[in-house]
């Protein structure tokens, strides 16, 4: 395409959000952490969950369906458990208390899970398995969403993308770190597909009749929904729904919130809907285990890259891997490229919000 891209150092992304959120009443601490998320989703290469949201999360806080000021609040503990009330406050706030909360926890008793109520949107699930990762141990997390996920032989979407977060210290600063959605795809993915006026690859979504579409317009302005990870019934997508329902059980079930489609659907503007979401986190210390888990993990992660390719130019990843080498290229290239709408949208976000629109270092076509 002809459209070109803009060069944005990640320190600028990182105060543009702040400055948008602080501009909206958000205690500057607590812009910070959202910060931190966002921009580590970009960073990351997951362009859906950075920049892309950011104007739903200044909506939320200006429109009173999150409260920026609120803080966690401890409900009941055990020496392995803790259950939070998130107090409605972003999400990102919540879920980095609740994942050191376990990470403390774990770190005395050797594992620990923590689960919150009245939580809010926080970022991508990897960030949190991250935090523990650093550490030295084994990090999970867990989130519900809005409903958009049509379970296998259903016609309505009922069921969230439901993310799954896994992560495992390596040697050195190497990991392991799966975070995907149980849905085919999250639907960021089919967002930036409507934005670019791109068709959906097979496999992703239905129509609001349950049938397959290539048409993301279905999906965004249509009521359609998200296919399970798996894609249809014959290609295995049961287990991505088994999944899904899996995530719902120890997000929505254990923490006594809303589940499934009594979620608040996807981008409500009524102030009065809050989306209560339930969180879970885990840290586990491998040294409750065998010895050398960091030296095994690296080993078998190498040997997974090793393995002998289908095509020279394509060598094999582990989950986690193109994450690290998109940061690689992002600190060569001394910032995140972003899409020019993307830019020219946050630009006109700046403008009602009165604050410094995002500095751009360069533009590039692409």
């Amino acid at each position: 395409s002809n459209m070109s891209g803009k060069l944005v150092a990640v320190s600028e992304v990182c105060s543009f959000i702040k400055r948008c959120l602080i501009a909206v009443g958000t205690p500057g601490s607590h812009a910070a952490s959202l910060a931190e998320v966002l921009v580590l989703a970009d960073y990351r290469g997951h362009f859906s969950h950075g920049l892309n949201r950011l104007e739903m999360y200044v909506n939320e806080i200006s429109n009173g369906q999150c409260d920026p000021h609120a803080t966690p609040r401890l409900l009941k503990e055990s020496p392995g458990t803790a259950f939070v009330d998130g107090q409605n406050g972003i999400g990102t706030v919540i879920g980095s208390y609740c994942m050191d909360l376990a990470i403390e926890k774990a770190k005395q008793t050797g594992i620990a899970w923590v689960t919150c109520t009245g939580s809010n949107h926080y970022g991508i699930a990897g960030f949190y398995a991250l935090r523990a990762v650093k550490q030295g141990l084994i990090g999970m997390s867990f989130t519900n969403t809005s409903p958009l996920v049509v379970p296998t032989r259903s016609k309505q979407y009922s069921l969230g993308t439901n993310p799954i977060a896994f992560g495992a210290p390596g040697k050195e600063d190497d990991y392991y770190m799966l975070d995907m959605a149980t849905s085919a795809v999250a639907l960021g993915k089919v967002e930036m597909q409507h934005r670019k006026h791109e068709p959906l690859p097979a496999g992703w979504a239905v129509d609001s009749s349950g049938k397959e579409t290539n048409d993301a317009s279905d999906v965004i302005e249509h009521n359609g929904g998200l296919m399970p990870v798996g894609g249809t019934e014959l290609t295995s997508g049961y287990k991505g729904y088994g999944l899904s329902m899996m995530v719902e059980t120890m997000c929505g079930i254990l923490s006594g919130g809303p589940f499934a489609h009594h979620m608040r659907k996807w981008q409500t503007p009524d102030p009065n809907t809050k989306a209560n979401l339930g969180q879970t986190f885990l840290a586990l210390d491998p040294n409750c285990f065998a010895a050398g888990f960091e030296d095994h993990m690296q080993t078998f992660m190498d040997e997974m890259r090793q393995l002998d390719p289908t095509d020279e130019t394509k060598p094999v990843k582990v989950a986690g891997d193109l994450s690290r080498s998109r940061m690689e290229k992002v600190d060569e290239k001394g910032g995140i490229t972003y899409h020019e709408n993307l830019v020219a949208s946050l630009n006109e976000l700046a403008a009602r919000l009165k604050v410094e629109p995002l500095h751009v270092i360069s533009s590039t076509q692409n």
